[in-house]
C-alpha cells in the first residue's frame, strides 16, 4: 500500500450551531463554513468570506502536499488519456433544410466550434465550403471557466443563439449572431437557464429566466431586437419544489414546457407557429405520474406511467381535446421492460426500452404499427439516439459503446432495415478491444435481489484476488449508469485494475421499481447492494478485501460517505467528487436551490418527522464515528450550486475531528468552477488523472 508524507492536516475550528428538528437538537460544528452570501459567491467567487477562503486554501495546499508524490503519474496519465484523444474531433453532420450543420473540435482546442456547410447536387454536405457559426474556444479566452448551454440555428436558417456561463454557477447569458454579418449581439439575458427554443418565424425565442436562489421559475419570450425588459412572462411556475425545462417536438410545430420534480410531471405546449404565443396545458400535474410528449398531425404521443403503468406505455391524446377518456394505448404497459423513451418521425415511431440492464430500439411503423427492433449482440453496451434536426426522413441515427469497444455512430433505414457505419471513435494511441474482457455478472443483495454488475479488465490480467478494483456507483433519481466506452478508464485497467460498475438500486437498470426501491424509506439499499457488489466481487475471487478503491460523484459521493461509514474495512480507498454528504442541513434548508425539489426524492426532514429520521440514519456526516477509515480524497466546486462546496469541506473536517488517526483524508475545492468541474475537453483530464493516480498510490501500483 501507498506511504502517504507525514504533514499535519489543516484542523477546521469548532464553532457549533445547534438545529433543533422534531424535539431534538443535531449539532453543526462546521456551519460557519457556508457563507451566509453563498447567492453572490456563486456569481463573484471574489466575495467569498475571507476566513472561508484561506480554509479552502489550506486544504488545497495540503491535498497538493500529500499527493506531491504522485505529480509525475498524474502527468503519465494525463499524457495518455491526451494520446487517446483524437486531436481534431469531427462529428457526423447531420442535414436541416438546405444545409448540414456540424460540431467540431480544433487541434488543441478545450470547446467546440459549431460549423454549417451547403448540401451539394448528390445531397451531401459540400465540406471544402463550411461556414463557421460560433467558436465556443475564442469565446472561452476571456474567463478561467466557460461551459456552452445551449446552441440553436433559427428556422430560416439565417441567425443562431446560444447560451453561455463563464463562472460555473449555471446562471447562463444568452446571445445571437446574424450569420449574414457575423454580427454578435449581446440579448441582455444573463440569468438564465441554459435551455431556448426559436419560434417557427425566427423573430425571437423562448428563454427560462432563474431567480436569485438559481431556481427555473419563468418561461420569457424574447422578440430580437427588444430590451429584455420587455420580455413577456408565458409561463410562472409557483411551486419552488419544481423544475422547469423547455423542449420541443420534432416536428418543431410546438414548444413544450416541462415542469416536474422527481416524481411528478406537468407538461404545458406552445404553438411556435402562432403569432400570439400562449401556453396550454397538455397533461396537468398529478402527484407521482410522469410524462413525456411528442406530436404527430394534431395527436400527441405520450410516455407516462399513468394508470398503474410502472415501467410506462405510450398513449396518443388529440392535441385539440387530450382528455383521459380518449385516449389510444400504442405501446401497453409490460412489468420489467422500462420504456426510455421515444423520437417520432412523420412515418415511424421510435422508442427505447430496457430490459435487465440491456437497452434495444424498438420502430413502429406509422401505417400499419407493424414494430422491428434493432439486434445488438454484446454483453453489455451503451445506446442512444442520435436526434437529428429533420421529421420527414426514413433515416435513425443512433450511437453504441461497450466499455471495451468505442462508440459508433450508424444511420439506420427504417425501412429496409439496413444499417451504415458512419463513425467509428478513433484511439490514435492504438487499442484493441480484443485485448479486454467485458462482462456482466449479478451480485446477490441481503434481499435475495441480483444486483447487476459491469466488469472491463484484460484479458492477459487472469483472475487473481491481488488484482486491484475500482468500483464506481451512483444509485439516486433514477439515473442508470450505462455501460459504455470511456477512453479515461483503460489507464487504470491496463495497470492491472478491474474495472467496475455496480447497479444498484435507486438506478432504473432493472426498472421502476429498481429505482423505487432505493429512494426515501429504502434509500439504505443502494448502500447495502454496493456493498453486497463488493463482497461478491471479494468471493468470486476477482480481487480481496482491502483492494477495492470505491468511487462516486454528487449522489453517489453520498453513496461514498454512507458506505464509508458503514463498511469501511472493506475498501482501500474512496474518491467522492463533489460529495452530497451534509444530507440532513442541506434538505432542511428551503433557501438553496435544490431543496425543495429534492424532497420527492429524499424526503423532506422540516415537515416529517419520519423523513428527518431516515436522513439522519444515512446522513454521512451525521454518521461518522471513530472507525478505522481507509483514506478519501474528496472534490468541490465553489460556484457549484447543486452540491455546495462546503458539504465536503465539512464532511472532511468531521473525518479529522473524529476518527484523527486514519485516512488521510483529502479535500480539493475548485475555486473557480461548478457542479461538473473544470471546463474544457483536456483541463477536465486534470481531474480525472489525480483520481487515478489517488487510486493507484492507495494500492501500491
Amino acid at each position: 500500500m501507498g506511504k502517504w508524507p507525514q504533514i499535519t492536516p489543516p484542523m477546521a475550528k469548532k464553532s457549533p450551531v445547534s438545529h433543533y428538528r422534531h424535539g431534538q437538537d443535531f449539532a453543526d460544528d462546521y456551519h460557519w463554513l457556508r457563507d451566509e452570501n453563498w447567492q453572490e459567491v456563486v456569481r463573484n467567487p471574489k466575495t467569498l468570506d475571507k476566513e472561508i477562503r484561506e480554509h479552502l486554501q489550506e486544504e488545497n495546499k495540503y491535498a497538493k502536499q500529500m499527493l506531491a508524490g504522485t505529480k509525475t503519474l498524474v502527468q503519465q496519465l494525463i499524457t495518455e488519456m491526451k494520446g487517446r484523444m483524437t486531436d481534431e474531433l469531427q462529428h457526423v453532420p447531420a442535414k436541416d433544410g438546405n444545409w448540414f450543420y456540424n460540431s467540431k473540435y480544433l487541434p488543441g482546442s478545450e470547446h467546440p466550434q459549431f460549423v454549417r456547410y451547403p448540401i451539394l447536387g448528390d445531397k451531401k454536405p459540400d465540406l471544402s465550403n463550411e461556414q463557421v457559426l460560433l467558436d465556443c474556444s475564442s469565446r472561452a479566452k476571456a474567463s478561467d471557466f466557460y461551459q456552452l448551454g445551449a446552441f440553436a440555428h433559427s428556422p430560416d436558417h439565417n441567425k443562431v443563439a446560444w447560451s453561455e456561463d463563464v463562472k460555473g454557477s449555471e446562471f447562463f447569458e444568452i446571445f445571437t449572431c446574424d450569420l449574414a454579418t457575423s454580427k454578435i449581439s449581446k440579448t441582455g439575458i444573463c440569468t438564465a437557464s441554459d435551455d431556448l427554443v426559436w419560434l417557427a418565424d425566427s423573430s425571437g425565442f423562448l428563454w427560462i429566466w432563474r431567480d436569485e436562489n438559481s431556481r427555473p421559475k419563468q418561461v420569457r419570450l424574447h422578440v430580437l431586437g427588444t430590451d429584455t425588459s420587455t420580455d413577456q412572462a408565458l409561463y410562472t411556475e409557483a411551486d419552488d419544489g419544481f423544475f422547469l425545462g423547455l423542449d420541443q417536438t420534432s416536428d418543431h410545430k410546438y414548444a413544450l414546457i416541462n415542469c416536474n420534480d422527481h416524481q411528478t410531471s406537468e407538461i404545458w405546449t406552445i404553438d411556435l407557429t402562432s403569432a400570439k404565443a400562449k401556453p396550454h396545458c397538455l397533461w396537468p400535474r398529478q402527484t407521482a405520474i410522469e410524462a413525456d410528449a411528442e406530436h404527430l398531425d394534431g395527436v400527441f404521443t405520450l410516455l407516462t406511467n399513468a394508470n398503474n403503468a410502472k415501467d410506462f406505455q405510450i398513449i396518443r391524446v388529440c392535441a385539440t381535446d387530450p382528455s383521459h377518456d380518449k385516449q389510444e394505448i400504442l405501446v401497453p404497459h409490460k412489468p420489467g421492460i422500462l420504456i426510455l423513451g421515444q423520437q417520432q418521425f412523420s412515418k415511424f415511431h421510435v422508442r427505447v426500452e430496457r430490459e435487465n440492464a440491456l437497452p434495444r430500439i424498438i420502430i413502429r411503423h406509422e401505417e400499419d404499427g407493424t414494430e422491428q427492433q434493432i439486434k445488438f449482440n454484446d454483453a453489455a453496451y451503451a445506446l442512444g439516439l442520435e436526434g437529428g434536426f429533420e421529421f420527414d426522413t426514413k433515416t435513425l441515427r443512433f450511437a453504441i459503446s461497450n466499455p471495451s469497444r468505442p462508440q459508433e455512430v450508424y444511420d439506420y433505414n427504417m425501412r429496409s432495415h439496413s444499417r451504415k457505419l458512419l463513425q467509428q471513435q478513433q484511439i490514435p494511441s492504438g487499442h484493441n478491444p480484443d485485448n479486454y474482457e467485458v462482462k456482466r455478472i449479478y451480485a446477490p443483495a441481503n434481499d435475495g435481489q441480483m444486483i447487476p454488475v459491469t466488469l472491463l479488465s484484460r484479458r492477459d490480467n487472469q483472475p487473481d484476488t491481488s488484482r486491484p478494483l475500482l468500483l464506481y456507483g451512483y444509485g439516486a433519481y433514477g439515473y442508470s449508469i450505462p455501460a459504455s466506452f470511456n477512453s479515461n478508464r483503460l489507464s487504470l485497467v491496463d495497470r492491472g485494475f478491474v474495472f467496475a460498475i455496480a447497479h444498484i438500486r435507486g438506478g432504473k437498470e432493472k426498472g421502476f421499481d429498481w429505482y423505487e426501491k432505493g429512494r426515501r424509506e429504502h434509500k439504505e439499499n443502494s448502500f447495502t447492494d454496493f456493498i453486497n457488489v463488493a463482497e461478491h466481487l471479494i468471493n468470486q475471487g476477482i480481487t480481496e478485501q482491502g483492494k477495492i478503491i470505491a468511487q462516486g460523484g454528487s449522489a453517489g459521493g453520498l453513496l461514498m460517505g454512507a458506505v464509508a461509514n458503514l463498511r469501511p474495512d472493506l475498501f482501500a480507498g474512496f474518491i467522492a467528487q463533489v460529495p452530497f454528504v451534509d444530507v440532513l442541513n442541506t434538505m432542511s434548508d428551503e433557501t438553496l436551490p435544490l431543496t425543495p425539489p429534492e424532497w420527492p426524492e429524499w424526503g423532506n426532514p422540516i415537515t416529517n418527522l419520519n423523513d428527518c429520521q431516515l436522513i439522519a440514519n444515512y446522513c454521512p456526516i451525521t454518521n461518522v464515528n471513530n472507525l478505522a477509515y481507509p483514506p478519501i480524497f474528496a472534490t468541490a466546486g465553489l460556484c457549484d450550486t447543486r452540491v455546495t462546496w462546503w458539504e465536503p469541506a465539512k464532511w472532511i473536517a468531521t473525518l479529522r475531528d473524529k476518527a484523527p488517526k486514519e485516512g488521510p483524508y483529502l479535500l480539493k475545492t475548485e475555486m473557480s468552477a461548478g457542479h461538473g468541474g473544470a471546463s474544457g475537453r483536456y483541463a477536465g483530464l486534470q481531474e480525472v488523472a489525480e483520481a487515478q493516480a489517488f487510486a493507484l498510490h492507495v494500492v501500491g501500483k
